[in-house]
């Protein structure tokens, strides 16, 4: 039966098939660990943890039922434990407790749950179900949205993943690329992994923007379009790796805004034209920037508008945008936030274990994948290396060629000291060893040969493919990718665990004075013990929360309780109504 497992009965009619899922059933108990998370259960059932679900996934008939399964996975992510095997050291009873069941299934159990549900390919289209629904309750929200890709970096020894360029460690290793769609405050809509990253101006146009066309809502009707030739649906805002006149282009025909940094700015501007704003950022903070604007021609072909910042130091940030219509003190707002999504990618690397991976299994690439050709990333590499080494002899070969610095007598006599005379002498003989060691005929023979080798490289190279599918690549440079059915339903879990607790932040710093506190205090309220207190004749469940660490804590989640409490939130599968309350404390 396991450690903790009191519901035998059950758990035997279930394993022979005439029982299941077992009914939710909670008993009266005292210092339960992780109590806390049990607050954010309302959040949870807001951001769409259980909608649906029933609709894209199924278990087969046993002990467990699928509401309890989703709910463990998610109270795991806001508890902050990295992977599945880390509940072999949690007691199973006490979990149990905060599901209204004798113990939570174990890891092996969990796994083959967990298992069974990625392989009925239902994943990402739960997925893109969320997003849409997410995107439909905040139309604000979705009008402006930010596109980055986080490598995900893979140590594994179960295939040899293409290499990809880490900015964080400055390395380039083997591994994957998540795209995310954020919004301005950081809360993630959708993400899509790349086994080969195209890059995201590729990956933007064939994947993204055709996902989003039928996730957003109508921000704009065709009617408003049609009589404002400038108006645009909604606005992308990515950094300079999306930079393309032509996608800036393509991107206005369909009535697409983009905001992103100018790549190829020219001279700075005058100081006369900034001047400060007034601008409000998505964290309600405001702040004031020094801003400036033009009009520019870019490539001839498209004008757009060219923002600028200028900093304390006197530095100018230029920023592009095909938006017409917007102020300029929000665009600036969207453009010099941005960093909010990178502040999400640390918070999940970090506090939700995001590049962890979920199993070890990998499945066979699509054969019409484009991939680099081996042959011409080595013809290229060659190529590369001939062209440093030619323009160093180049660099070598003039230097033999200028005429030494004339030399006057005034000079030398005001140089006549020791050390002078010196190190005069030491660069005279440095210079006869270079001119000894050097000869000019023998180094334009080696620069005529350089010169020779570089053009048939680069004749040879016209003749390759730089992209083939994964099919034509050679057999010793064949590759599989990791398994995305599985990440995409645990990735998709902790979306869900972030916009709960980024809701609960927002709820407490309505009473904190210090709001980078928010996510902190949250983190130990997930993991404090609670009193569990079930009342089936008024149909009630109340969880009551010990005391924090000091008073201002207290005073900030019991303003939340308040908050939850006014839901009426019912426990998933019963028809008891939560109740978040502080343990009482009597002065001796």
């Amino acid at each position: 039966m396991g450690m903790g497992a009191t519901n035998s009965v059950e758990r035997v009619a279930a394993s022979t098939g005439q029982g299941g899922p077992v009914a939710i059933h909670f008993e009266p108990a005292q210092d339960v660990p992780h109590g806390g998370v049990l607050l954010a259960l309302p959040a949870l059932l807001v951001s769409g943890l259980l909608d649906q679900v029933k609709s894209y996934f199924q278990l087969p008939r046993g002990y467990y039922g699928l509401p309890s399964v989703f709910l463990l996975l998610a109270f795991m992510a806001l508890a902050r434990l990295k992977s599945l095997e880390d509940l072999r050291y949690c007691a199973p009873g006490e979990w149990g407790q905060l599901l209204g069941l004798d113990r939570i299934p174990e890891v092996r159990t969990l796994r083959c749950k967990l298992a069974y549900l990625a392989d009925q390919g239902q994943p990402a289209a739960w997925s893109a179900q969320l997003c849409h629904d997410w995107l439909h309750a905040d139309p604000e929200q979705a009008s402006v949205l930010y596109v980055d890709g986080h490598v995900r970096v893979y140590n594994g020894q179960q295939t040899a993943l293409p290499r990809h360029y880490v900015a964080r460690q400055k390395l380039c290793l083997r591994a994957t690329t998540d795209y995310w769609i954020n919004a301005l405050d950081g809360q993630p809509f959708c993400v899509l992994n790349q086994a080969v990253d195209p890059g995201l101006i590729q990956v933007l146009e064939r994947e993204l923007i055709p996902r989003l066309e039928l996730a957003l809502p109508v921000l704009a009707s065709a009617e408003q379009l049609a009589n404002d030739p400038l108006r645009h649906r909604f606005t992308l805002v990515f950094d300079r790796e999306g930079y393309s006149p032509a996608l800036f282009q393509r991107l206005k025909q369909q009535r697409i805004a983009c905001l992103s940094y100018h790549k190829y700015p020219a001279e700075d501007w005058p100081l006369e034209e900034f001047s400060p704003r007034s601008v409000t950022l998505a964290s309600g903070h405001t702040v004031t920037l020094k801003l400036a604007e033009r009009g520019t021609f870019l490539g001839g072909k498209l004008w757009l508008r060219e923002l600028r910042k200028l900093t304390e130091s006197g530095h100018q940030t230029a920023i592009l945008s095909t938006d017409y219509r917007s102020d300029l003190a929000p665009m600036a707002a969207a453009m010099f936030a941005r960093w909010s999504q990178e502040n999400f990618f640390r918070y999940m690397r970090q506090h939700y274990h995001l590049d962890r991976l979920v199993d070890y299994q990998t499945e066979p690439l699509p054969d019409t994948t484009q991939v680099v050709n081996p042959a011409y990333r080595e013809l290229d590499k060659q190529i590369r290396r001939t062209t440093t080494t030619l323009n160093r002899r180049l660099a070598q070969f003039g230097t033999l060629a200028l005429a030494p610095e004339p030399t006057s007598e005034a000079s030398i006599n005001t140089t006549n000291t020791p050390k002078a005379t010196e190190a005069t002498e030491a660069t005279k003989a440095t210079k006869a060893t270079k001119a000894t060691s050097q000869d000019p005929a023998q180094m334009q023979t080696e620069i005529i040969q350089l010169q020779q080798t570089l053009a048939t490289d680069k004749a040879e190279r016209k003749t390759l493919k730089r992209h083939i599918t994964a099919a034509e690549l050679p057999k010793e440079a064949q590759f599989s990718r990791l398994s995305t059915d599985r990440k995409q339903l645990i990735d998709t879990l902790k979306m869900i665990a972030y916009r709960a607790e980024t809701a609960m932040a927002q709820c407490l710093r309505e009473t904190m004075t210090r709001h980078d506190d928010a996510r902190s205090l949250l983190r130990a309220l997930y993991n404090t013990e609670a009193d569990l207190v079930p009342d089936q004749q008024n149909a009630t469940l109340t969880v009551r929360l010990h005391h924090m660490a000091n008073h201002s804590a207290d005073d900030a989640i019991r303003h939340l309780c308040d908050e939850l409490n006014a839901t009426e939130t019912l426990f998933p599968g019963t028809n008891l109504r939560l109740i978040y309350e502080f343990v009482s404390t009597q002065n001796p």
